[in-house]
């Protein structure tokens, strides 16, 4: 007599879940998670932080009492931030390669452009959490200074706030766009700082290239986003100097990233 082994007809759900792809919103929490995990991250968060603070102590040490204000905090306060967070972005993205550990990124999640869009999303993240943080520690900083007889004016227009967090997300994904073409930390952070440097000196001191840095200088068409409503022209000159500084440097960086060999 020979037995029946029964056979199950369950479907195998742990095997199909092992399949699927891990969300591009845990990607991004991993990516905001990293950026603090090295030592090189989280010192540069805790300078970040401790030179926001410098700006407001700053301003109410030695400030007159008419530059006491929210708008003067604000924008004074978003100068760490806007100097130093690129180069959180630049080593999001190269610390995967010099610490080794892109062999086990991309082991884990095999689509290095999902990797990739997530650091760029946490890169975004913390430029908006940096920009609100600076925004709440103004505040702060402005009611002290009323109590201690400063202006303590709160008058602040609406489309600088926006414009504010624009320029800290352009500049951060600059960073995040070089650090992807270079892959390498020392030789992008020189990079990032040097070269528009060089070209802003150069379009200063050269006549022939004033018309052209007017469009492909970013600190200069940068500028325009600290004063209240943009004209057209400015919005123009901005968006192709950014797709310059920061549109072309994704791009290149991100066909690399996809190409390199992972040892």
């Amino acid at each position: 007599m020979t037995a029946t082994v029964p056979v199950s007809t369950a479907p195998a759900a742990p095997a199909a879940a092992a399949t699927g792809r891990i969300p591009l919103t845990r990607l991004t929490v991993v990516e905001l998670r990293k950026l603090a995990d090295t030592r090189a991250g989280s010192w540069l968060l805790i300078v970040i932080g401790l030179a926001t603070v410098a700006t407001s102590a700053i301003l109410l040490g030695w400030a007159s009492d008419e530059e006491q204000t929210f708008s003067a905090l604000y924008s004074f306060g978003l100068l760490p931030s806007s100097v130093l967070l690129p180069v959180l972005g630049i080593l999001s993205v190269t610390s995967e390669w010099s610490q080794r550990s892109a062999l086990a990124t991309f082991t884990l999640v095999p689509a290095r452009g999902r990797v990739l869009l997530a650091k760029i999303a946490a890169a975004i993240l913390i430029a908006i959490a940096a920009t609100a943080a600076t925004a709440v520690l103004a505040a702060g900083a402005n009611v002290l200074a009323s109590a201690l007889g400063g202006d303590g004016s709160w008058s602040l227009d609406s489309s600088l706030i926006w414009q504010s967090l624009l320029l800290q997300v352009i500049f951060v994904l600059m960073g995040v766009g070089f650090g992807a073409l270079l892959l390498n930390s020392p030789l992008a952070i020189v990079i990032y700082f040097a070269l528009p440097t060089v070209w802003t000196i150069l379009g200063e001191t050269i006549k022939g290239l004033g018309e052209a840095a007017e469009w492909l200088d970013l600190n200069v068409t940068s500028q325009a986003l600290t004063e209240p409503d943009m004209t057209s022209g400015e919005w123009a000159r901005l968006a192709v100097s950014v797709g310059v500084w920061v549109g072309l440097p994704l791009v290149l960086g991100t066909v690399r990233v996809l190409r390199r060999e992972v040892s």
